[in-house]
Parts: C-alpha cells; sequence; structure tokens
C-alpha cells in the first residue's frame, strides 16, 4: 500500500473537537478508566511529519511528538520498513528463549551512542520505568548497598519503586503508597527558584547535597545517585553547569553508581545524542526510552561491563523486553537520526525556540524563564512581578492554542509550565506557525 505524505500545514476544519471526536471522547468515556488523562480532546486518524490529523480533519501542530517519542517523526520511512520487515518475519519468540539479532543490534547501538568510550553492555525492557528500576537493581548488586538519592521535582516513573522515586504527589502517588524504602530524595539545583544566589546555585547545592548525604544517610550506604540530565515532568529544570558533573564525581568518590535517566532527554532531543554529552558527563548507567524506538515500546539500560555483568544469571529480563518489533523500529529510528542529522536540526529548532520564547518573555512578564536545550523548551509562567506560579495562565494559554490547532504539553511541579517538544522532523514554517498562535494566546491574557 503507498505511504500517503501528509500535507504539512495546519487546518482547522471544526471546533475542536468536532463532532466525529466528540463521539468517540463519549465511547472513550463508557469503556475506558476515567482514571486516563486527555492532552487535546481530539482522536488521531493519521500523523506525520509536524502534524496531527484528527479524525474530523483537522490538522493540528504537534508540540508535543508524543511526549518526545517521535523524534525522527510519526511513522518514520525507515521505522515502517524495518518494522514491516520484521512483521513478516516473526513477531516474537522472546530473546530469553530463543534469541535473535535484532536486539543485539539495538545493544550494540546503544554501546556505541551512550556517553564514554569504555566496554559497556546493554539490555532491553519494555518502558523508561523498567528500565530505571532495572537500574536500581544492578546498582544494589553491584554495590552491595541499598541507598538510592533522587531530587525535588524528579520524575522517574509509575510502577511502585518509581513512583517513590519520583517527587511530585498529584496525580503520579496520591493513593497509591506505601512506596519502596530506602529511595533519599535531595535539593535540586534549580536556578530560577534557588533561594541563594543563583549564581552560586551548583555549588550551594552540591555542598548541601554532600552534607545531607553524609550525616542523614551514609556515604557508605548509598547505590546510586539517579538524575534526569534536564528533567522533565519536573518542568524542563536545566541544572547549572557544573552540577551534573559534580554529582558524578561525588558518586564515584564515594562508590556509588551515577545514573543518569534519559528516558525524555535521549536520542537527539536536547541537540546532542544524550543530555549528559552537553558536560561530557559519563554515567555508570543510563537508561534511554521514549525516543528510542519512533513510536514503538522500548527502553534500554546501558552500563559499564563489569556493572552490567555484576547481577547473576536470569536476574535480568521479562517476556517482551526487546520485542523484536520494537527492535526493529529502533533500528530505523537510530538510523534515520544519523542519516538525517537529526542531532544538529535539535539545535536549530532549538535557536528559533530560545529566539521567539524570548522575544514573548519581554513582552510579557507572565513568563518568568524561557529554559531548555535543544529541541526541549519550556516557559515557566507566573504572577508578573514575581515568581508565584501561574497555572491559571498555563490552562488559558493551552486551551487558545488548542483551538487553533496547536497541541502543546504542560509539565511542572506547581503546574505552571508549557513544554515543547515538536518532532525533530518539524518543518521550519510550522515550527514559526506555532509560536506565532503562542504569541496571539498570551496577548490574549
Amino acid at each position: 500500500m503507498p505511504r500517503r505524505e501528509i500535507p504539512q500545514q495546519r487546518v482547522v476544519k471544526t471546533a475542536i473537537p468536532g463532532p466525529k471526536s466528540q463521539e468517540l471522547i463519549a465511547r472513550r468515556s463508557d469503556a475506558v478508566s476515567a482514571a486516563l488523562g486527555m492532552a487535546i480532546p481530539v482522536f488521531v486518524k493519521e500523523a506525520g511529519g509536524g502534524v496531527i490529523v484528527d479524525v474530523d480533519g483537522n490538522s493540528i501542530i504537534d508540540m508535543g511528538a508524543g511526549i518526545a517519542v517521535v523524534n525522527v517523526g510519526n511513522s518514520a520511512d525507515l521505522v515502517i520498513d524495518r518494522v514491516v520487515e520484521q512483521v513478516h518475519a516473526f513477531t516474537h519468540t522472546c530473546f530469553m528463549v530463543a534469541p535473535y539479532q535484532g536486539y543485539v543490534d539495538v545493544c550494540e547501538a546503544l554501546n556505541r551512542l551512550t556517553p564514554g568510550k569504555h566496554k559497556k553492555k546493554s539490555a532491553l525492557f519494555n518502558s523508561g520505568a523498567e528500565a530505571v528500576e532495572n537500574a536500581i537493581k544492578v546498582a544494589r548488586v553491584f554495590t552491595k548497598r541499598s541507598a538510592v538519592i533522587v531530587f525535588e521535582h524528579g520524575y522517574h516513573g509509575r510502577t511502585n519503586l518509581t513512583m517513590g522515586m519520583t517527587a511530585k504527589n498529584m496525580p503520579y502517588k496520591e493513593g497509591f503508597g506505601p512506596f519502596a524504602p530506602e529511595i533519599y530524595r535531595m535539593p535540586m539545583a534549580y536556578p530560577f527558584r534557588w533561594l541563594g544566589d543563583p549564581a552560586e546555585c551548583a555549588a550551594q547545592a552540591l555542598d548541601l547535597i554532600s552534607h545531607k548525604i553524609e550525616k542523614e544517610i551514609g556515604f557508605q550506604n548509598v547505590a546510586a545517585i539517579v538524575i534526569e540530565p534536564i528533567q522533565g515532568e519536573g518542568g524542563f529544570i536545566v541544572p547549572p553547569k557544573g552540577f551534573l558533573p559534580g554529582l558524578a564525581k561525588l558518586a564515584k568518590d564515594n562508590g556509588a553508581l551515577f545514573v543518569a535517566d534519559e528516558v525524555q532527554t535521549g536520542f537527539a532531543r536536547t541537540g546532542e545524542m544524550f543530555g549528559c554529552d552537553d558536560e561530557g558527563v559519563i554515567p555508570d548507567l543510563i537508561t534511554t526510552a521514549k525516543g528510542i524506538a519512533g513510536g514503538l515500546p522500548l527502553a534500554g539500560l546501558t552500563g559499564r561491563a563489569e556493572v552490567m555483568d555484576s547481577v547473576h544469571l536470569s536476574g535480568l529480563g521479562g517476556t517482551f523486553g526487546g520485542s523484536p518489533i520494537s527492535c526493529a523500529a529502533a533500528l530505523g529510528a537510530i538510523e534515520t537520526i544519523e542519516r538525517e542529522n537529526l542531532v544538529e536540526r535539535a539545535r536549530e529548532i532549538g535557536a528559533i525556540m530560545v529566539a521567539e520564547l524570548g522575544a514573548m518573555a519581554a513582552k510579557y512578564p507572565v513568563i518568568g524563564e524561557v529554559r531548555g536545550r535543544g529541541a526541549m523548551q519550556a516557559i515557566e509562567l507566573v504572577i508578573p512581578g514575581t515568581t508565584e506560579p501561574n497555572p491559571a495562565a498555563m490552562q488559558a494559554i493551552v486551551k487558545y492554542c488548542q483551538s487553533k490547532g496547536v497541541l502543546l504539553l504542560t509539565a511542572g511541579t506547581y503546574s505552571n509550565v508549557i513544554r515543547f517538544l515538536p518532532p525533530l522532523v518539524m518543518p521550519e514554517q510550522l515550527l514559526r506557525e506555532a509560536l506565532s498562535i503562542l504569541d496571539e494566546a498570551l496577548a490574549a491574557l
């Protein structure tokens, strides 16, 4: 069946949601748990490039990429080709029952692409949360310690262990406890909200963290320090220069492992292949998911070979982890990133967004800060003249943009951040059009 090229333009034919989406929303309400959210009230018919087309024929500019998943675009050619070929060959055997080459190919790619030139090994799973859980398992076995250090505003998943690691209570944790023990939360170097001198944020935060670990936990008990290089759900918080290298050194000096949760920052999103590359930080373990496989469920845990080999035989695994179809998709996505130089494209997208968002911040005092890196940018909204969070402004802006055919995602511990994660293949005119509508929304406040 020939592929249809989706026109790369914004088209609003009906009110959003249109009648067909409304009908499907009613069916969803009747059949699907009410616990699942919905960022935009439309049902998707097709998607590609920088747009999502709904069942009513509206073509919506996609500024979310499925939460940084379709970095290479929806239904990218190489992803489709690899997946179709694999589906024709076989759909499942379980790698631990009868292995297949695609799993090995993906592990070799992860070992090659992730930070550091040391000998690495990988294992594949289904989701980012599962990769993080397995990172903790590996770290505890290797170090023979139990304590795990995480940070304010961090997000690591929705399983029981990763809920305990995640900072924000509502909606991720409320009512779901008790959570796994031996998880300790440290202050985050968050310059916009740092109570001291922002210029001293990294040094002051590292001093405070070191003191708290030493006095409240004991360095000899710490298995791992786990952090997102740029915090995602917490509000795209970019730590100041020196903070991540300082944490990595703190871990190394005290026999703990430094674990980079690159589920959202990985695979060209930040203008580097991985977020840690910005300061040359080399983690002992790195978790990946989201952008790894062009929209199919896959996650990876990659680390120093001696660390990854420390677990007993069959201590890691899972029935669907490293599905042959998802592995095929990942190989197509990785080839697309490298062939189309999407790392550089992420930098170009970032430069456009920083310039446009910076101009808006100069006009609209409701924007407290513009921050991010590469094609991972955000605005934090405040009551003008203060740093007080302004969730009402966030809601109004998102609603306005949705009505005009632009999908935005939100974030932030205080529910006051709008995050921008366009597919890295989005045409420039669509990106600029989405930002112009955001400008209209801000003016309408």
